[in-house]
């Protein structure tokens, strides 16, 4: 599996509306294609916040504890996954119309077994789950850019 997987887009919204939607765990119930459920331990989000989401893909449902490790507002915000490692990263930079938000999902102490297993229940392997997760991301930030426009789905 590749160690880095990143997606952007440029937002008509300021950093601080951008941020307002997408730096609280469970937003992502609105936004991810996989994120059907959340729970967030501590309000407000901060660095050090527990949440609990369960994902889905298809029939696959699992569960996926996180820890907010960075939460620099309205600039970056990131998340390890507790049970696989990955981080993942929302870093906002203003722009002549905007916001810029990239969207990275890093593995710096690389993948795990179960990312592999899990891998292997997607068509094309490791490669196909690389390919629904950056698919994904773009539609987190599609969905994104929508709610931080005004803009209906």
């Amino acid at each position: 599996m590749k160690p880095t997987l990143e997606a952007e887009v440029e937002i008509a919204a300021t950093p601080e509306r951008v941020w307002a939607i997408l730096a609280d765990p469970a937003a992502m119930v609105r936004h991810s294609p996989m994120v059907v459920a959340s729970w967030v331990r501590v309000r407000p989000v901060r660095q050090g916040t527990r949440a609990y989401n369960l994902n889905r893909k298809g029939l696959l449902l699992w569960p996926m504890r996180t820890k907010v490790i960075e939460y620099d507002e309205p600039r970056r915000y990131a998340f390890v996954a507790k049970d696989n490692q990955a981080v993942w990263s929302f870093t906002l930079e203003p722009t002549e119309i905007g916001t810029r938000v990239v969207q990275r999902r890093e593995t710096p102490r690389g993948v795990t077994e179960m990312s592999l297993k899990l891998g292997k229940l997607f068509p094309g392997g490791a490669g196909g789950l690389e390919t629904e997760l950056t698919s994904g991301m773009r539609r987190t930030l599609d969905s994104i850019k929508r709610e931080a426009e005004g803009r209906s789905a």
